[in-house]
């Protein structure tokens, strides 16, 4: 039976996660403390890897409970800060690390998910991880998952059996994770981020070209192939419907598929 078995959320958008043992539902459909903070700079732009490669040199470790980041910046002792009371000190920090004036924004009902129609968590399984990473010498589970950044991992099934939660475009996948229901929409378009080192931003040669070709070599039988413009693709984005407002995943959750409509 397909299970539950990891939830990592991204408090700051762009830095380091943290992995969690559940996770409560907001009603918007996205994971609490889930990126519910980002950085923006001077004209409003989000500060994040697509965009800036030196931010893969930030170390963070957050506390949920506490609402602390303890921040690493490269030859420097580490800093924490509180990020309700001491949010002007660490954008203050965070400006001297980028060389520039940055912001740290809150949004406590989404956060600030890539994509905004389906702010759902982002869902893939522990087995597709590991099968990416035997595609690139050198690299481990943990280290591409960390490039990912994935919510949700399913364990107790093979690789890419997240492709069966969403179908071809115009409709939509539901599924249970223990007693909560979502929506699969789609699968997720990946940007030059998961190419980096995740510590020290430098670029895995030929990265993007060796994972479309094993990639859409890789796809499953039956596959919605009309979401694939391109296969530089993984994980899968989903939405939740209000009713779920307030549930808790927890691990260990069974997860079950009921049907695909429109």
């Amino acid at each position: 039976m397909p299970y539950l078995a990891k939830i990592l959320l991204y408090p700051i958008k762009s830095l380091d996660g943290v992995e969690v043992e559940q996770a409560r539902i907001l009603a918007t459909g996205a994971l609490e403390n889930d990126r519910e903070f980002a950085i923006f700079d001077g004209q409003g732009k989000v500060v994040n890897g697509k965009r800036h490669s030196k931010i893969h040199l930030l170390r963070s470790q957050f506390s949920i409970l506490n609402r602390t980041i303890s921040l690493q910046i490269p030859n420097q002792e580490s800093q924490q800060f509180h990020l309700d009371e001491e949010r002007q000190a660490l954008a203050a920090t965070l400006s001297n690390f980028f060389g520039f004036a940055v912001i740290l924004e809150q949004n406590s009902l989404m956060g600030f998910p890539d994509d905004q129609n389906s702010p759902g968590p982002t869902v893939v399984s522990t087995a597709t991880l590991e099968e990416v990473a035997s595609w690139f010498p050198g690299l481990t589970v943990d280290e591409i998952r960390r490039r990912m950044r994935v919510n949700v991992e399913i364990g107790g099934v093979q690789p890419f059996w997240e492709d069966r939660l969403f179908n071809e475009q115009g409709d939509v996948v539901s599924f249970k994770v223990g007693d909560t229901c979502f929506f699969g929409i789609n699968p997720c378009q990946r940007c030059v981020v998961p190419t980096r080192n995740p510590d020290s931003g430098e670029a895995y040669p030929n990265f993007q070209k060796i994972f479309v070709q094993r990639r859409e070599a890789s796809l499953p039988n039956g596959v919605a192939l009309s979401h694939f413009n391109h296969f530089f693709r993984l994980s899968v984005n989903t939405r939740l419907p209000t009713s779920e407002t307030g549930k808790i995943l927890q691990i260990g959750d069974e997860i079950e598929i009921l049907s695909a409509h429109s």
